[in-house]
């Protein structure tokens, strides 16, 4: 068939076609009837033609509530292929797909497996998925879709999907282009009313055309229309006019017809013979295929083999919206019982034909959130628990379940959900327990950064009530959240006090990891050393609870214990990756790239920030995403990388400065500060990290202000500041004797040294150097630079030559490249030429191509890396592809020895 003024969107989707491995797919955009269905047909037709192979699901609003709908859709032609998956997607998917029991699922697991079975078959053939009416989607297939979709460039898969005009997608930010599908003009528009309606008088072609006003589908269905009715009086919108001249046909059908189109209309699935036995039902006898015969005819429907479709989804919403309510009524409970063995779609035909309150119905519903949650579908489970709220006959259980699927949003990450839903318990009458788990819930987004910080004393009021109370768990979550407030925020000391006197008074054991990091965050210095301790003994079992971990790194990160903040990230990720848990993986590689980079562990560091910053970004974290892009900034500007720093910088900025995220503008200003010092501009190096330790500017941070005094000290002696900065020291000295923490205790012995007159300096910077600076290379290379240049300016050329020395091969092992070339210069004013540093090998890949050359380096296959980094494996071979020449290596061995010597002296 003929398609009429498209030409710019086939030519698109021929290039899609010719090549799918070269964009990763489209996006049809437009209003219900403009064509999108059409421009998919011919491109299946034409990949059909082109030997890819086609996999193809589309959105159906009665299943929206049906987990893994459309997943199941897409895969069920090549489930064959599912049991080939490495075990841990295999169980995933099947699961997913109700093959399957299993515990509690990931998406993200999910996504991976469903990416692994696409790439596995689009590898024996390329591949095309279409996905229509996307907007319709199951929200749990929708996410696993927006996953493939950022993730299918270098696979020869392409993807097509269609977007309903005026509605949202996870698809939109996925990266597929988009392709807005227009109205026919004027001239195409007549084209095609002559095509299709011949005969017309010139009055009935005007107004025709009026009335489509360029909509292909009113072109060609409003002529029929107008024979059985006539020209409408008032104009109304196009698609009610469509809908009108549907229910129109509907309407001259016999009776029999009509009910079987009604429960095909309803039906979440399009089976043919579930739609005949519950049409059997109804009429008290059994229903033959030739009942549809009669909405065949006047274009309403299509029959497949064992289906029954919808020409176009408008036909299918309109036969319900025109039936009267005993009608949908009595097909809902037809539909219930002829689906008996499936309990999910069961429960939702009962709940549809259930108008009062109904517990039985409820605790179907419950059920089948139940199994919804533990395949993954949040987004069904929580559809679920809200239809058994509203059949609840008691207020106790209409609460609980509206509260478990808020819960369940914050999860998901739904903010707007939530508050509707918890809005909706608060107007019951609730015990103390659920206003707790009300309260919390409200609270539970974004860390509560965009929250009045009067929240955090009523925070610590109602975690004790609640605690009084008995409901000790509940308690202990409210109290994290608004200790998360006192990171991201500044509460003052009073709050700080409210939130310590509750946390010392709950049952909850000394060791529990989310203790040890509310006091952390609650209070780094007066808390630091027995935080410090428990760190300390908790670090040897490490490892056992990546939850747990994650908290004690986040802790540790607080009170200045970086190694050991970085020990447990790196310890809490992995497992973290393993279990699918993305929306907690970022929270821990953030603290990791963060630690890293303090301790001069570039590559490290550089390899964990970029993948938080990915995965902060796809679960919608905004405020992780600009931490992870500050330490990009960081480490870039210890790179000597200032372009790309100061881009990044402005990026995190960006997210955070209109809402005040003080660990981002912290970061931030360090970056700056840095670069700034290696630029030689020591006046823009003070300001901008004087303004951390300043608690009248957002980025002042606690904790954080305590941590850069190195750097502080440096651009304060080179830019003439020493009386500042010995205020400043004044100000921190008593912090010292409160806490053991290492970033302090080393910051100061640096400080002290630096600015210390000539008979003090020289012990000051022995004393500095002997401390136990073990996993602390930067610092120490710090502490040799600054001894080595008092030593010159002292005309102690050879000594000094020892410590320069020193600095310059630990900075160019630590990628540190500023202050590498800083060493080299003062060693050539002590009389000894360096080298010039060559470029190290890791600083020629991507932070995404480095992460990947690590491992492959450590000996995992393609296989393993691509279950690592949420990935398929055909794409990381296609990403070492690129690396190996970029290195100048051919195997994975020659790999291995490259980045090792790379990660030794260049000398």
């Amino acid at each position: 068939m003929r398609l009429f003024g498209r030409e710019a969107e086939l030519k698109a989707l021929a290039e899609l076609i010719d090549d799918p491995a070269k964009r990763s797919g489209v996006l049809l955009r437009g209003e219900a009837g403009i064509g999108k269905s059409a421009l998919v047909a011919e491109a299946v037709s034409r990949a059909s033609a082109a030997g890819l192979r086609v996999l193809t699901m589309t959105g159906v609003e009665a299943e929206r509530n049906l987990a893994f709908a459309g997943l199941h859709q897409l895969l069920y032609p090549v489930r064959a292929g599912v049991d080939a998956l490495p075990a841990p997607q295999r169980d995933a998917l099947r699961c997913a797909l109700g093959l399957a029991e299993g515990a509690e699922l990931s998406a993200y697991l999910i996504g991976l497996a469903t990416l692994t079975l696409l790439a596995e078959t689009a590898a024996v053939q390329p591949l095309l998925v279409v996905a229509e009416d996307v907007h319709w989607l199951d929200c749990a297939s929708a996410d696993i879709l927006a996953f493939v979709a950022r993730r299918i460039e270098s696979e020869p898969i392409g993807m097509v999907a269609t977007l309903r005009e005026g509605e949202r997608s996870f698809l939109q930010d996925a990266g597929l282009a988009p392709m807005p599908v227009d109205r026919l003009s004027d001239e195409v528009a007549a084209e095609l009313l002559d095509s299709t309606a011949t005969g017309l008088t010139p009055a009935a072609r005007a107004w025709l055309l009026a009335q489509a006003a360029g909509n292909p589908l009113a072109l060609t269905e409003l002529p029929a229309a107008m024979k059985h009715q006539g020209e409408p009086g008032p104009m109304l919108p196009l698609s009610e006019r469509l809908e009108r001249a549907f229910t129109a046909r509907v309407a001259a059908l016999p009776a029999p017809a009509r009910t079987a189109l009604l429960v095909a209309a309803l039906n979440q699935s399009d089976s043919v013979s579930e739609t005949l036995a519950a049409t059997g039902l109804i009429l008290g006898s059994a229903a033959e295929l030739e009942i549809l015969a009669p909405a065949v005819e006047v274009r309403l429907i299509e029959l497949g083999i064992g289906a029954v479709r919808f020409r176009h989804p408008l036909m299918r919403s309109a036969i319900p919206a025109a039936s009267a309510l005993a009608e949908r009524r009595q097909a809902h409970l037809a539909l219930a019982e002829t689906l008996r063995d499936q309990p999910d779609r069961r429960a939702w035909h009962r709940a549809a034909a259930t108008s009062g309150a109904d517990e039985a119905v409820a605790a179907e519903l419950d059920r089948a959130a139940g199994r919804a949650r533990r395949r993954g579908g949040v987004a069904a489970a929580i559809a679920a628990y809200e239809q058994a709220a509203r059949l609840s006959e008691r207020q106790d259980r209409k609460a609980d379940r509206l509260l478990g699927a808020a819960e369940l949003a914050v999860e998901a990450g739904s903010r707007g959900t939530s508050e509707r839903l918890v809005r909706d318990a608060q107007a019951l009458e609730l015990s103390p327990r659920r206003r707790a788990t009300a309260a919390w819930l409200l609270s539970s987004f974004e860390d509560g950064v965009r929250e009045d910080l009067s929240r955090v004393p009523e925070l610590a009021e109602l975690a004790a009530s609640v605690a009084a109370d008995g409901q000790v768990e509940p308690a202990v979550r409210i109290l994290w959240g608004a200790a998360m407030r006192c990171f991201w925020s500044e509460p003052g000391p009073a709050a700080r006090r409210a939130l310590l006197d509750v946390a010392d008074r709950l049952p909850v054991p000394d060791g529990d990891p989310r203790l040890v990091a509310v006091a952390a965050y609650v209070a780094p210095f007066e808390r630091g050393g027995t935080t410090l301790d428990r760190l300390r003994e908790l670090a040897a079992v490490a490892g056992a609870d990546p939850e747990g971990d994650r908290y004690l790194g986040s802790a540790a990160l607080q009170v200045g214990a970086f190694d050991l903040a970085a020990r447990f990230s790196a310890e809490a990720a992995p497992v973290l990756r393993a279990q699918g848990r993305l929306g907690l993986l970022p929270r821990a590689l953030a603290v990791l790239a963060w630690s890293r980079a303090r301790l001069g562990d570039l590559a490290g560091a550089l390899t964990a920030a970029a993948e938080a910053a990915t995965f902060a970004k796809e679960t919608g974290q905004p405020f992780v995403y600009g931490l992870a892009t500050a330490v990009q900034a960081e480490i870039a500007a210890l790179r000597g990388d200032h372009g790309q720093a100061r881009a990044l910088a402005d990026e995190a900025e960006r997210v955070a400065l209109p809402v005040g995220a003080r660990p981002v503008l912290a970061t931030v200003q360090l970056t700056r500060g840095l670069a700034a010092l290696s630029e030689g501009r020591f006046d823009d190096a003070f300001a901008a990290l004087s303004r951390i330790l300043d608690p009248a500017d957002p980025a002042h941070q606690l904790a954080l202000r305590a941590y850069c005094l190195a750097e502080l000290t440096e651009a304060a002696v080179r830019a003439g500041r020493i009386d500042a900065m010995r205020d400043i020291l004044g100000d921190l000295e008593p912090l010292a004797a409160s806490t053991p923490s290492p970033a302090l205790h080393i910051g100061l012995r640096y400080a002290r040294a630096v600015l210390a007159p000539d008979e003090e300096a020289e012990e000051l910077f022995t004393a500095a150097l002997r401390a136990d600076l073990t996993g602390w290379p930067a610092e120490r290379g710090r502490l040799h630079l600054a001894f080595g240049e008092w030593l010159r300016r002292r005309r102690r050329a050879a000594e000094s030559r020892t410590h320069l020395r020193t600095a310059r091969e630990t900075f160019d092992a630590l990628g540190m490249a500023a202050w590498g070339e800083r060493a080299r210069r003062e060693l050539r004013g002590a009389g000894e030429s360096s080298p010039n540093r060559d470029p190290d090998a890791r600083e020629k890949l991507t932070p995404h191509e480095l992460s990947i050359a690590q491992l492959a380096a450590e000996g995992l296959t393609n296989r393993e890396i691509g279950q690592r980094l949420y990935l398929s494996h055909r794409t990381v071979s296609t990403h070492l592809h690129r690396i190996f020449p970029k290195l100048g290596v051919s195997s994975r061995a020659d790999l291995a020895r490259v980045l090792r010597t790379s990660c030794g002296s260049d000398e």
